[in-house]
């Protein structure tokens, strides 16, 4: 190495208007590796684990069913969407539909840990907010991608971060993971171009179950993951 050369310690991050470009840049913020601590968290299924009442691939489908098309990853497509244009609105949102202190915890703790490393990488800067708004505030640079492929993006993480939760405590076998994913897609897929045709007007939750367990996981004496 020639002595005194300088080596960069960051590359500025530069948007693509290539579609590809920008699916890979889409798939790498919503990827394991990208640090937002998302296996800390189930949104309430350890308590529902814990008490038996989850216990097979055929039990989490369902619960993550039921979340994805009347819940919280309904809403988080919703609010991702709205955030392409009104981020702030979008925010606010969010804030105000929390269900619980944890819930409002897990998504706030992964939305600036998002927005803090994607503004680290280069561009714009993004704004700490619930994460389904940081990352449509973040998205809304990657315009040669649509709402509804952005939001059935982030709703196959978010749903892949439940399995794993529930891969390493019901348990389950990675095979049986990987075969809840594949029977939930046509369903993510569903919910986000519904999404996409919606506003903020048509927010709402019927997964009181999933509130419950959620609220009841704040409680816990034991537990492992911090929601």
């Amino acid at each position: 190495m020639t002595m005194g050369m300088s080596i960069p310690t960051t590359t500025p991050m530069t948007t693509s208007t290539d579609a590809s470009s920008q699916m890979l840049e889409l798939t790498r913020w919503l990827s394991p590796a990208f640090p937002l601590g998302s296996f800390a968290y189930s949104a309430g299924l350890e308590t529902e684990i814990g008490a038996g009442r989850i216990a097979s691939a055929g039990d989490v489908t369902a619960w993550l069913r039921q979340i994805l098309h009347h819940g919280g990853l309904r809403c988080d497509a919703i609010l991702l969407v709205a955030a392409r244009t009104d981020p702030d609105t979008a925010a606010a949102t969010a804030r105000a539909l929390a269900p619980t202190a944890e819930r409002w915890a897990e998504t706030i703790a992964q939305g600036t840990a998002f927005a803090d490393t994607v503004t680290a990488l280069g561009g714009p800067a993004v704004t700490p907010a619930a994460l389904p708004v940081a990352v449509g505030q973040a998205a809304q640079r990657l315009s040669a991608l649509d709402d509804a492929t952005v939001a059935s993006h982030y709703l196959q993480s978010a749903l892949a971060a439940q399995v794993s939760a529930a891969v390493r405590f019901v348990p389950l076998g990675q095979t049986d993971g990987q075969r809840i994913l594949a029977q939930l897609a046509p369903d993510a897929r569903a919910v986000a171009e519904e999404a996409a045709a919606g506003t903020l007007a048509d927010l709402g939750s019927a997964a009181i179950h999933a509130d419950l367990s959620a609220a009841e996981h704040e409680t816990l004496e034991v537990r492992i993951f911090r929601s």
